[in-house]
């Protein structure tokens, strides 16, 4: 099961899910062209604002509104919008078709928490253009899917604590040399996610990118590498990182752009909730639950000297 997969068994996986198949655009949005830059350097990088810790405080209350909707419903299961195609972190094992990874594990831990057993949760999956719609009308109660903590994001929707350090890293063909970001995108048909952190830096000027491909799931941009219609692909660094795992003829360019963090999304409204799972991530983190999880679903990819992120 942890295998690496081969570049077949990925595009046979993504052809079987819809991704890409023949006369069809499932999973993938146009080809956009890239406006003419001027320059092929990275955009200087503008100082923003640090939203992270805006959080409520930790507690463990499990007395306020949502808390108690979510414990009397029929059923009692706690809605998490996650990912399916997002190896080690969100994705759903071919042999057993059950969803597992990092991403898996932390939701489970949470409902172990607001309802005693870590097997009531809905898992509902969610794209990445679609993680603050499914939040904001209900369909989740909250989203746990490798989603960077942004300003912007703030203004439709609340964030926990954070629990992953990440950035920005561009994946390509292991051919290819480049050793900086503008380099590996310098003409070049680059891919990203649909409303990712990845899309909003590519549409800023100075990559000199031939091409921009915006797709809905960051999955898609592997598999249309691998059928040579882009060059390479910008993502976050766990998920590029879990590209390279899953293919081996292509690497991750050495430089990590854009430092940013993982939270978990949840409703405005829903302050009890956000404070029970601010506690629940600093006790995953104490009671070893985020070390075990890292060790068995990214240490491989990532390194073994990662820490989580967390106040």
């Amino acid at each position: 099961m942890r295998t690496v997969r081969t570049r077949a068994l990925v595009v046979a996986a993504a052809l079987a899910a819809g991704l890409v198949g023949a006369g069809t655009s499932h999973g993938v949005a146009g080809v956009v062209a890239a406006a003419p830059a001027a320059a092929p350097q990275a955009p200087a990088a503008e100082p923003a604002k640090d939203c992270s810790e805006q959080t409520p405080a930790p507690s463990s209350a499990l007395s306020g509104r949502k808390v108690q909707e979510i414990r009397s419903r029929p059923g009692a299961t706690l809605v998490v919008g996650v990912d399916q195609n997002s190896y080690n972190w969100g994705f759903r094992n071919p042999q057993s078709g059950q969803l597992e990874g990092f991403d898996i594990e932390l939701a489970r831990a949470i409902a172990k928490t607001v309802l005693g057993d870590p097997n009531k949760v809905t898992f509902r999956t969610v794209t990445t253009a679609k993680r603050i719609e499914a939040i904001r009308n209900g369909t989740v109660d909250m989203v746990v899917r490798t989603m960077t903590i942004n300003c912007d994001r703030r203004k439709d929707i609340a964030f926990s604590a954070p629990y992953f350090s990440t950035g920005q890293r561009l994946v390509v063909p292991r051919s290819d040399k480049s050793a900086t970001v503008a380099e590996g995108l310098r003409g070049k048909r680059a891919c990203a996610a649909q409303q990712s952190s990845s899309e909003t830096e590519l549409k800023k000027p100075g990559y000199a990118t031939s091409s921009v491909t915006i797709v809905e799931n960051q999955l898609d941009c592997l598999v249309l590498q691998q059928l040579g219609k882009v060059d390479a692909t910008l993502t976050d660094s766990s998920l590029a990182a879990a590209q390279a795992a899953q293919d081996p003829t292509v690497r991750l360019v050495d430089e990590n752009i854009i430092p940013a963090k993982l939270g978990i999304g949840l409703k405005q409204e829903d302050t009890d909730l956000t404070a029970l799972v601010n506690q629940i991530l600093l006790d995953y983190q104490a009671n070893g639950g985020w070390q075990a999880a890292y060790n068995r679903w990214l240490a491989p990819s990532m390194g073994t000297n990662s820490v989580p992120y967390l106040p």
